[in-house]
């Protein structure tokens, strides 16, 4: 793949709703933003983004501390090639980004922060102070003091559970990526498009191979075949994913029994919802509940 397809991949995965809908569930469950970058980003990852920090937005206005900015961009970006990876820029905010592949390609990042992991000390502020006077920001004294003690403040293992939600999302992210650049160098068949389509629609119901093949007017071995080549992926792991996706979406309520959302995403059982859950995340229902920052907030 070239850097041209790469930004297309990101360009359509940015605009697909799965994108969408988690961007929205992160946000309202993190308070952070959240940005899918290509490799070669050359601009302010979150700018004028939702959860946008407003002290960073502040220093956005200057030259020499966007300059700054980039040069921590760039620092992330070259070490974050194979795993996740955080760094601290110098204004003592965390920017994390997690890489996103298809097979062995690196086509870009997820990422998030603007984050301190420490609540600020007026200390802290008056060397961050300074290192403003030297970039030249004019913003108001008062403003800007405001602004740095209302960043978001996690602590070291909440950032931490943070990033893993998105090592998480990046991994499904890529099986979607596959699907994109095959059906851009493919053209995916109309009768995958309409299979896909009726799984969307219908996951909640006891859906079996059979079910969809015929909607999607295939035999059932011939669509077995095509669906995997389509979507790298065999239908009922597709199926999986489709409704573990929906319950980690539905599990940032807290009101919401983990039973609960075992059959109104589709699963016939809660054992079996556990262990497939468990299969795809590393971890239970529960234990994915307990990494979501609300639920250390709470």
């Amino acid at each position: 793949m070239n850097t041209n397809t790469n930004h297309s991949v990101l360009e359509r995965l940015s605009r697909s709703q799965i994108f969408k809908d988690y961007e929205r569930a992160f946000g309202e469950a993190t308070g952070l933003p959240l940005a899918l970058s290509p490799v070669d980003d050359l601009h302010l990852t979150h700018y004028q983004r939702r959860h946008q920090n407003r002290f960073c937005a502040l220093l956005a206005k200057q030259n020499k501390a966007c300059a700054a900015c980039l040069r921590t961009q760039h620092e992330l970006a070259s070490k974050a090639q194979e795993q996740p990876h955080t760094v601290k820029c110098s204004t003592g905010l965390c920017e994390s980004a997690v890489p996103l592949r298809v097979g062995e390609n690196l086509i870009g990042f997820l990422r998030t922060g603007e984050v301190l992991l420490h609540a600020p000390t007026k200390q802290q502020f008056g060397r961050v102070a300074q290192q403003c006077k030297e970039w030249g920001v004019t913003a108001d004294a008062k403003e800007l003091r405001a602004a740095y003690f209302q960043t978001r403040v996690l602590s070291p293992k909440q950032y931490e559970s943070v990033v893993q939600l998105l090592r998480v999302f990046a991994q499904h992210l890529s099986m979607v990526a596959h699907q994109v650049v095959f059906r851009t160098e493919h053209s995916e068949a109309p009768n995958i498009t309409k299979a896909r389509e009726f799984i969307a629609a219908n996951y909640v119901e006891d859906l079996s191979l059979a079910m969809v093949a015929k909607a999607a007017h295939m035999s059932t071995f011939y669509f077995c075949k095509q669906f995997k080549k389509a979507t790298g992926v065999t239908f009922t792991n597709y199926l999986n994913r489709v409704r573990v996706e929906k319950a980690k979406e539905m599990l940032l309520n807290p009101h919401a029994r983990v039973s609960e959302v075992a059959f109104d995403v589709g699963f016939q059982s809660l054992t079996h919802f556990n262990r497939v859950f468990r299969s795809l995340t590393g971890e239970s229902p529960t234990a994915y509940r307990e990494t979501l920052p609300l639920a250390h907030a709470a």
